[in-house]
């Protein structure tokens, strides 16, 4: 796979992504639209490594911040602490324990602020592909 197709890869898969969150929002599933929306900014961190790493294979990890970091990207300290809040979403909606709880804390006025800071940050990563 040439690198434009390997970003290209990683962003229709991101966007994909995106189209399911809105869906999952639409239902008021609130809990799994937070952590689908956690995989759109991964997949597209994911095409930005492709494209700032000479077309390498991404690593396989999940940390919104550290992927942002071994794309080269310069975050501010407030991008950072938005990252590490989506970051809990893959994790708390994965394991029995977190789930109930994070599924209460994601009521409607929760995941429409986060959710509509997601498709901003997934505005702007997509910005820094063109």
């Amino acid at each position: 796979m040439n690198i434009d197709e390997h970003i290209n890869y990683w962003l229709k898969s991101a966007k994909n992504d995106m189209d399911v969150a809105e869906s999952l929002f639409k239902s008021q599933k609130y809990d799994w639209c937070l952590f689908i929306g956690h995989l759109v900014l991964e997949k597209t961190f994911k095409a930005l490594y492709v494209k700032n790493n000479e077309n390498k294979i991404p690593p396989r990890i999940h940390n919104l911040v550290k992927l942002a970091e071994m794309s080269f990207l310069i975050l501010s300290d407030k991008q950072k602490y938005f990252l590490d809040e989506v970051n809990d979403f893959n994790l708390e909606i994965r394991y029995p324990d977190y789930k109930f709880e994070f599924r209460n804390t994601c009521d409607m006025e929760f995941t429409a602020k986060y959710f509509g800071r997601i498709k901003e940050f997934f505005k702007w990563q997509q910005s820094l592909l063109k």
